[in-house]
């Protein structure tokens, strides 16, 4: 393991403990870029002006954010964009998240109301410190206003029940509806939202909506006996946004339009005004044609001559379960970058979009793994085939190797950070 390399696995693990909410993910985001010359856009702007295409800019959505480097895309004298080069992921992860009535009282103690949020691998998240993250909407003299939240101490925790208390003592079967309240401490306690509030700075009366969520409250780590792994929360799919920042900020500019796309509300569809099912990437592309003088026609033939990966983590082939892969595709911890094909369409890639993705780790000089699915278990998607479908893109679905998918806290090689990044860069690039 060199010193980048090293150095670029502690960035994955900084990004992630800066970064417990997809709020917080955007926020981390766009203060790289801002640190990198990136100005701020708001969709509520007018964006007729030439300069939206040809700098480097980004427009945040709620948890959902768009940049993009169109410096030398721009740089010839007719209005349009030849063609976007677009690296997406998503901002989410599953985790509990607080009800909308969430205090209640039982057996003495103060416990919190708490639902899973996509495919939370429940037990993963018993008897771990937890901490709050999200947003609260306020009123703002008359007005709807919003600040971030991060309570990143042990404030909850989801005991276990004793193994002397179970049926078969070969474990709990969770029930999300009654098994996954966390107890917040010792007899009756203040409302959780007044508390929240209140450490956040705010009058608790102002508040007027939420989005809070658990997270893990230890840090990241590199480990092994060599620290060649890296242990985190939410690797799935942060691994791929802090990769596609890293791809952004290092891709030299070429005649394409080099563009990071993170969507919100993968793990529960992509079903929102900010998921990748919804008109967020293709309303952008849109507008930076129109910034150049282009019009409709120059915007279907640029969208015609793009590629867009889909960037979310891949399971690497876990050694106590090796018979729950398909055999002839081991996924080998820090081996590479991994494409994703599936017959059923879960993941968008057809030939066209390998070879680009190939092209790519080859230009980068890293290996290049294939995953599929065993065809008798159900197989997760991406937003690949919602990218692909919303917006007519070659849309090409990859990632890079992770164990304990879903869980709490997830594993991935570190050798795998900069193996990706340089993969997804050398993309942008071509």
């Amino acid at each position: 393991m060199t010193a980048k390399t090293s150095a670029t696995a502690a960035g994955l693990g900084e990004f992630i403990d800066a970064s417990p909410s997809p709020f917080h993910v955007c926020a981390t985001v766009a203060a790289a870029l801002d640190a990198a010359g990136y100005s701020r856009l708001s969709e509520t702007d007018s964006w007729a002006d030439f300069s939206v295409a040809i700098g480097r800019h980004y427009v945040v959505r709620g948890g959902s954010l768009i940049a993009w480097n169109a410096e030398a895309a721009s740089a010839r004298p007719k209005p349009g964009i030849p063609r976007f080069r677009i690296v997406g992921g998503h901002t989410d992860s599953p985790n509990l998240r607080v009800k909308q009535n969430p205090d209640r009282t039982s057996a003495g103690l103060a416990t919190v109301a708490l639902e899973p949020y996509g495919g939370a691998w429940l037990n993963s998240w018993l008897d771990r410190d937890l901490g709050l993250s999200g947003r609260l909407a306020y009123d703002d003299q008359g007005r709807v206003a919003h600040m971030l939240v991060n309570i990143d101490e042990p404030i909850l925790r989801v005991p276990q029940l004793a193994i002397h208390l179970s049926e078969d003592r070969k474990g709990v079967s969770l029930d999300p509806q009654r098994h996954v309240d966390a107890i917040r401490g010792v007899g009756e306690a203040q409302p959780l939202l007044a508390y929240v509030a209140e450490r956040a700075g705010i009058d608790p009366d102002e508040v007027l909506g939420w989005e809070l969520m658990t997270h893990d409250v230890a840090p990241s780590a590199v480990i092994g006996a060599d620290r060649d792994l890296l242990s985190a929360p939410r690797l799935d799919n942060q691994g791929t946004c802090y990769a596609g920042l890293r791809a952004l900020l290092d891709a030299e500019p070429t005649d394409a339009v080099a563009m990071l796309a993170l969507f919100d509300h993968e793990e529960v569809g992509s079903g929102s005004e900010r998921g990748a099912s919804s008109d967020f990437l293709v309303t952008v592309c849109e507008r930076i044609v129109a910034a150049t003088g282009g019009g409709r026609d120059d915007f279907l033939r640029a969208m015609a001559a793009s590629v867009c990966v889909s960037g979310d983590m891949a399971h690497a082939t876990h050694p106590n379960y090796p018979d729950r892969h398909e055999p002839s595709h081991r996924i080998v911890v820090n081996g590479g970058p991994v494409l994703k094909v599936n017959q059923n369409l879960r993941y968008a890639s057809d030939a066209i979009g390998e070879a680009e993705f190939a092209l790519a780790c080859r230009d980068a000089d890293v290996p290049l793994q294939r995953y599929i699915h065993r065809a008798d278990l159900p197989c997760g998607s991406t937003i690949g085939p919602l990218t692909a479908t919303r917006t007519g893109l070659l849309t090409v679905d990859v990632g890079a190797p992770q164990l304990a998918m879903h869980s709490c806290r997830e594993l991935m090689g570190v050798d795998d950070v900069p193996m990706y990044s340089a993969a997804l860069a050398a993309f942008l690039r071509r």
